[in-house]
């Protein structure tokens, strides 16, 4: 379960990580045609900067992807090999589940 939070958390972190990306973006390209050898320094350090932040979200996004499917992977092998154990634990947890929603 730590694990999916972990994981949920990683995606979470992407996709805020990619709307900064692109807001990034935006301002470099707003930027563009306003002067000075100092602005262009910074632009310059910023647009390095988002190349390194593009690849360390696409090696991440790919982690994660290629982690969710080895779980999915798992766990369709565990249910195949455990049918009965697998229809007993959702059972259980589908008995709770309406044990606390029938105390309210």
């Amino acid at each position: 379960m730590e694990k999916l939070l972990g994981q949920f958390n990683k995606d979470q972190l992407i996709n805020e990580f990619k709307v900064v990306v692109a807001d990034t973006e935006a301002l470099l390209k707003a930027t563009a045609n306003t002067g000075g050898e100092k602005l262009a320094e910074v632009r310059a350090k910023a647009e390095e900067s988002l190349k390194v932040a593009k690849s360390s979200i696409t090696d991440a996004q790919a982690e994660v992807l290629a982690r969710t499917k080895a779980a999915a992977k798992a766990t369709d092998t565990y249910v195949h090999e455990n049918p009965w154990r697998s229809l007993g634990f959702v059972a259980s947890v589908g008995i709770v589940i309406g044990l606390l929603i029938g105390r309210r």
